[in-house]
């Protein structure tokens, strides 16, 4: 088989490790492979047999995993990501895989959904087709809103024909961490934890001496290392050794050394990190999955000091469950002290090395043997997508030309709070098609990289969408925050509390149109905001009157593609496009609002592939007729 393996690491190497150890695997096993890695190179990681193929790295800063950054620090713009999926998808047609693989997603790396589900589309339309198989760790980070997990499970289901978790159903399931649909859990197979170091032989109890301190690749174990050397100055009786990651910056590094006592060597991080382990006394290290494939393998006793900043869960499950085994002991991150750490490394020390656990760690060659397994079977076709009929949208247009008029066309889109990748792509199709467009912004939620991005932006406007974007219906009504449920005043004081904070928030930018959150408003309302300073109001569908209150014109919007309420993918095309047609038509019969422009709605937070696709598509074909204008939003509310 030939196999393909996509990665991007972002925060560590943990997931780059992982998926090179597979690729390793599958080469010794005679079939090649491809790794295609999209993070920050890893001098350390090899890859033996394997090919490489490295994208245009990206990586985070801390653990905002929304905002990519490239190999200096500046925020990654349209042109890396569209570039990065061009490589990847030259290295699918010169790979010909049997065999792809992705790492994480669609579990994880939302950020770049539109690079992996660019490499699954075009695995699905080759045939024979590939299998296609996600590849995760045993403890997922499973997002809090429930729409992200039903995304995952939507694109499982009819693309995937597998998901290798690399974990020990007697350590911990998947669905500790993940809520599996029965759907997904029918496609899991547990392979065993990854672990390529070959058999580790400890030494004799005598000679562990040492306490051995390490913190994975990335730069967020500081503080562990700054505490570790402060225990250490308690605990004079045995040597200390701190290896260092390879993301610390220098200077940081310098300052550990300078701060050692004279017990404790702080070095870099080295390739016999796995021998020294074995030897040690003690290990004190955070939770990640290759550290703890590391101390599984030693039997080496363990502190473990989960991370938890940005509410990361992964780790502390993780230590939990060994804790529970009896195999290390648990140090919280908000407990960490070097008094604290002082006294763990001492119990550790009293109590001798940990049993050996019924865990498998011979993953990667069971990750092989489970993929040979599904390609003996007989391949699924590959299923070319429906073609939707556009001909009632065509009959309408050229009805429009043949009559003369001219249908006016803009296009607003909500949800706006930050510099996101997804709004670089909205505002790269905005461009393409030059096209202007308003997007609604969270006045309580506008950062500061939202003006940054969209100060080279002239066609982009911003509108005021509500306050907070909270939901204060009663429960079981649909959700609205300027709803009918709460005082005239309350209402009237927060739509006012909108505008000032956009007012300052975005400044020249702004244009004083009022969009309900949900499209949902108490008609009181609507006489008040023109006395608070709005010259506009838009909500979603026909609309009752071009001026429901002095001063305050509405214009609304028609057409979303996204289906709310199946899962915020797609809705049927057929259905979009009929939709469209009929509001374009009820313009030409000369209706009660012949002459309100249409709009199209969307929501760049939450598109996926699909829902992207379509858009441009639909621009693409409006954009070729000359019987539709598309005015600026400054035009249509002055």
């Amino acid at each position: 088989m030939r196999v393909l393996i996509a990665v991007t690491h972002l925060l560590g190497a943990g997931h780059l490790t992982r998926a090179a150890a597979l690729a390793r695997a599958f080469a010794r096993a005679g079939h090649p492979t491809t790794l295609v890695s999209g993070g920050m190179p890893a001098p350390l990681v090899s890859l033996g047999e394997a090919a490489l193929v490295q994208l245009p790295p990206v990586q985070i800063a801390g653990t905002d995993f929304g905002t990519l950054l490239d190999e200096g620090g500046a925020r990654v713009g349209p042109d890396r990501l569209e570039l990065r999926k061009r490589m990847l998808l030259d290295a699918f047609r010169s790979v010909r895989p049997d065999v792809v693989v992705t790492e994480l997603f669609p579990f994880g790396r939302r950020v770049l959904a539109g690079e992996f589900m660019a490499l699954v589309d075009a695995a699905r339309a080759v045939a024979p087709r590939p299998l296609i198989v996600a590849s995760v760790r045993d403890i997922l980070a499973c997002p809090a809103k429930p729409e992200r997990i039903e995304e995952a499970h939507r694109r499982l289901g009819p693309l995937y024909d597998a998901v290798l978790v690399h974990g020990d159903p007697n350590l911990v399931t998947l669905e500790r961490s993940w809520p599996l649909s029965r759907e997904a859990a029918a496609l899991v197979r547990y392979t065993g934890y990854v672990d390529e170091g070959g058999e580790a032989v400890a030494e004799p109890t005598a000679a562990r001496s040492e306490i051995l301190v390490s913190g994975g690749s990335s730069a967020a174990s500081l503080p562990l290392y700054r505490a570790a050397l402060a225990a250490a100055a308690s605990v004079t009786e045995r040597p200390w050794r701190v290896v260092v990651g390879a993301a610390v910056a220098q200077p940081a590094f310098e300052d550990l050394r300078r701060s050692a006592p004279a017990h404790v060597a702080v070095e870099r991080a080295r390739p016999d990190f796995q021998a020294l382990l074995a030897r040690a006394a003690v290990s004190v290290s955070q939770a990640g999955y290759n550290t703890a494939v590391d101390l599984l393998r030693a039997g080496v006793a363990a502190v473990l000091v989960p991370f938890e900043a940005g509410h990361e869960t992964e780790q502390r499950l993780r230590a939990e469950c060994l804790a529970a085994l009896g195999l290390a002991r648990l140090l919280p991150e908000a407990e960490l002290a070097p008094g604290t750490l002082a006294e763990r490394v001492r119990m550790q020390l009293a109590g001798g090395a940990p049993p050996r656990p019924e865990i498998r760690l011979d993953g990667a060659g069971r990750s092989v043997a489970l993929v040979e397994d599904l390609a003996r079977r007989p391949p699924r076709p590959a299923v070319a997508p429906p073609r939707a009929d556009w001909s009632p949208l065509d009959d309408v247009l050229r009805r429009t030309a043949g009559e003369g008029r001219t249908v006016a066309v803009w296009w607003r889109d909500d949800d706006a709070v930050a510099a996101t990748p997804g709004l670089d792509r909205l505002l790269e199709v905005a461009r393409a098609f030059d096209l202007p467009i308003a997007l609604a912004a969270i006045p309580r939620g506008v950062e500061r990289s939202l003006m940054e991005r969209l100060g080279d932006e002239p066609q982009a406007h911003v509108f005021v969408h509500g306050l907070a974007h909270l939901n204060h219906a009663p429960f079981g009504e649909k959700k609205a925050e300027f709803g009918p449920h709460r005082p005239l005043a309350a209402l009237a004081r927060e739509a006012d509390a909108g505008l000032r904070l956009a007012e300052t928030a975005c400044r020249a930018k702004l244009l004083p149109v009022f969009v309900p959150p949900w499209n949902r408003t108490a008609p009181e309302l609507l006489p008040l905001l023109s006395g608070l300073g709005y010259r506009g109001f838009s909500s979603f569908g026909d609309r009752r009157s071009r001026e429901p209150a002095p001063g305050l014109r509405q214009i609304n919007t028609h057409i979303d593609p996204v289906d709310w309420t199946g899962g915020r993918g797609l809705l049927p095309e057929e259905a979009i496009v009929a939709r469209l047609a009929a509001v374009i038509a009820a313009r030409l019969d000369g209706g009660a609002d012949a002459d309100e422009p249409i709009g199209l709605l969307t929501h760049h937070l939450i598109h996926d592939e699909g829902v992207w696709r379509f858009c441009e598509t639909l621009l693409d074909r409006l954009k070729r007729h000359e019987h539709l204008s598309y005015p600026s939003p400054r035009t249509l509310f002055s």
